[in-house]
């Protein structure tokens, strides 16, 4: 048995004490809130890897450090990172180090990504191609791509022990990993948990989306009437969780509060959602049901839109539908106009995201859309703007069907 039976009684509540954001806006929560809040975009053309045979060449890289954050890792297995090791162990410090949390048994981890180490898998292919008798660093190579290594990097940074939990699941896998937190906590089973969502751009996922023309090749404008395609971007985000009577007990700085989670699965089709946006409206429905509060009490909604003509349509329908009667007053903006689609790390960011507007009161805007789709029956956010938000919800949904929303409250 990982955790022991669940404590009887009601069940617990949620809250967030440590929050580490890694995009193409930057490191860190401060230079990621400005960038949101001012509206800036991270685009530019992709240096990580060739994309001169490709039919867009622009996404939202990360400009990691030479070195990363001081932990316990040792040197030679910093030097052994891979891009998005690095991104998710810079996330991961941020959050570990304003929790306060110390070095400790039994503390799960779950992470959400979809690409992993793909980075070292490239280089794996190349090296054995190109010189298919040289071993040098092959070994390393293979041990590495695996995701629970890189998992197990946190755990090794931090000194911490615990069962890892990593979670696949298309574009709604980082808010899934919190999601599985949340319900974890919430059944008192545990007290704590580590959890978020990273990954990092490679050449295959690049190249893969770029063959199925869902790229576009300037800047991605979701809900856009004429929008043509997504632009990818990288980060993660990490987030030390734990129910409100540990957090009491520690005297720990409460940032806010996750009080529901919704996921259902689309079979409609492999790449496409339906399009009544029907499961979509599910989640969202699911999540508010968790969380007892009504469309009416959400005062602002991250939406998933990529900018592709095939989800931001049902995902506007499945807004308009759950919102109801509050639809045509209710904030709604997708931040992947500023980062790009950050694919197994988009659901962990953008919770991110919701939290600083929560914190710091304010809408992310949505750049670069001009003509709105006449499917979007709601407010969307064009240009920044203070406000006072309590509740906010977030959207993720994925390939093959595969939808999270996220519910967070503001802590005061």
């Amino acid at each position: 048995m990982l955790f022991p039976l669940a404590k009887k009684g009601s069940p617990c509540r949620v809250v967030i004490t440590g929050a580490g954001i890694v995009t193409g806006l930057g490191l860190g929560w401060r230079t990621n809130a400005d960038g949101f809040r001012a509206g800036r975009n991270a685009f530019r053309k992709v240096t990580r890897f060739d994309v001169s045979r490709q039919r867009a060449q622009i996404a939202a890289e990360v400009d990691l450090p030479p070195n990363p954050p001081s932990t316990r890792l040792s040197r030679s297995a910093r030097a052994r990172l891979s891009p998005s090791a690095s991104m998710l162990l810079f996330a991961a410090h941020e959050a570990w180090t304003q929790s306060g949390w110390q070095p400790g048994e039994n503390l799960p981890l779950m992470l959400g990504t979809t690409s992993g180490a793909m980075s070292l898998g490239e280089a794996y292919l190349r090296q054995a191609m190109e010189s298919p008798r040289s071993k040098r660093r092959q070994p390393t190579r293979v041990i590495h791509y695996q995701i629970q290594r890189e998992a197990l990097n946190v755990c090794d940074a931090f000194g911490f022990s615990g069962p890892i939990t990593i979670i696949a699941n298309a574009c709604a896998s980082g808010a899934n990993a919190l999601g599985h937190a949340w319900e974890l906590l919430r059944s008192g089973r545990v007290e704590r948990v580590f959890a978020g969502g990273y990954d990092a751009l490679c050449q295959l996922t690049f190249s893969g989306f770029d063959s199925l023309q869902a790229l576009s090749a300037d800047p991605c404008r979701p809900f856009d009437a004429h929008r043509n395609g997504l632009t990818l971007g990288e980060g993660a985000a990490m987030f030390a969780l734990e129910t409100l009577d540990s957090a009491r007990r520690r005297n720990a700085e409460i940032l806010g509060e996750i009080t529901g989670y919704g996921a259902s699965t689309d079979i409609h089709h492999l790449t496409q959602p339906h399009p009544a946006g029907d499961a979509a409206f599910a989640a969202m429905t699911a999540a508010c049901a968790a969380a007892a509060t009504t469309p009416e009490q959400v005062d602002y909604v991250n939406a998933h839109g990529t900018a592709t003509v095939q989800n931001d349509g049902p995902e506007a329908l499945a807004i308009s539908r759950w919102a109801g009667a509050c639809a045509a007053t209710l904030p709604v903006s997708s931040t992947k106009a500023s980062i790009g689609h950050l694919l197994g790390g988009a659901g962990a960011v953008e919770a991110a995201v919701c939290l600083m507007a929560l914190r710091e009161q304010w809408l992310p805007p949505q750049i670069g859309t001009g003509t709105a789709d006449p499917a979007c029956a709601f407010s969307l956010v064009r240009e920044p703007k203070d406000a006072r938000i309590n509740v906010a919800l977030t959207n993720s949904f994925g390939f093959g069907g595969a939808n999270a929303s996220l519910l967070l409250r503001r802590w005061s």
